[in-house]
């Protein structure tokens, strides 16, 4: 017996399978977009819009499916169970990768800032200095460079002896021989104008005093006792107390026993011994008058 021809699909049959066939091309390529878009979206919201895209997919499936039950060409269980679920599952895994990709990003990132970090400032995981503490470094090695050289400049010594008078140059010596002198002269004579300043040799405290002999007389007494006996002055400057070497105690004349204007000094040891000679005591001291 020969076998029943199977029977040929008609032409409403044949238009219904085309447009089936072109409703599934259509969501094929509706959930290749999806999973395209869900790749490509900012990493920080990928598995919310992965969430969105399941469910878009879930609802156009659901939207097909009664489309489809409704025209009795689409069997309920098919259209439940494959289409909805396939979507999820390749929606899930779609977000799921794109989460690890932003992770691992994200991890990269911050390993590439670490670096960053530690030139800031501190020690280098090498042990040497970040920029910002060489900056300090430096301004610190400035600071203290124009702090010294702000600092000012010491005042200059002060002198332990200096010279009674300015002009070097000594007239009559000590224990010349003459008519001018009882015994023998007992100072060194300085052959200066009247009214040449007369200066302090040494530290000390001064007093003033009349000598028929010296005339105006200033005597100076140091601190090892030493006196100092400026004679045939013409006026005092300083009268009593304090004076320091190189101060200007009093003037140049020819008072007393004297031939014209000149300076005699003499040297009396401490304790009121006879005067000795000047020269090498300004000779012991450093300085010469001559």
């Amino acid at each position: 017996m020969a076998p029943e021809a199977a029977a040929r699909p008609t032409r409403a049959e044949m238009r219904l399978a085309a447009r089936e066939q072109s409703r599934s091309q259509r969501r094929d390529a509706a959930k290749a977009a999806t999973r395209t878009a869900l790749l490509r979206v900012a990493l920080p919201s990928v598995a919310a819009l992965g969430v969105a895209a399941a469910a878009a997919v879930t609802v156009q499936g659901e939207a097909d499916q009664q489309r489809a039950q409704a025209a009795g060409r689409v069997p309920e269980q098919a259209t439940a169970a494959d289409a909805p679920d396939n979507a999820r599952a390749e929606a899930a895994q779609a977000a799921q990768q794109a989460l690890a990709a932003g992770e691992a990003e994200q991890a990269s990132r911050s390993d590439a800032r670490q670096p960053l970090a530690g030139t800031q400032g501190g020690p280098d995981p090498a042990g040497q200095p970040g920029a910002e503490a060489a900056a300090q470094a430096a301004q610190t090695a400035q600071a203290a460079q124009t702090a010294a050289t702000e600092q000012p400049a010491p005042a200059p010594e002060r002198p332990r002896i200096s010279m009674p008078v300015a002009q070097h140059g000594i007239g009559e010596a000590f224990g010349a021989a003459g008519t001018h002198w009882a015994k023998r002269h007992t100072g060194i004579d300085f052959p200066v104008d009247g009214g040449t300043q007369v200066m302090a040799v040494a530290d000390g405290t001064i007093r003033t005093q009349w000598n028929p002999s010296y005339g105006y007389m200033t005597i100076l007494k140091t601190a090892d006792g030493t006196e100092v006996w400026y004679c045939h002055l013409r006026s005092y400057k300083i009268r009593k107390g304090t004076v320091k070497a190189g101060d200007v105690i009093a003037f140049v004349g020819s008072s007393g026993n004297s031939t014209g204007p000149h300076l005699h000094l003499e040297i009396r040891p401490a304790g009121g011994g006879a005067p000795v000679d000047p020269l090498p005591w300004f000779l012991a001291q450093g300085l010469d008058p001559r």
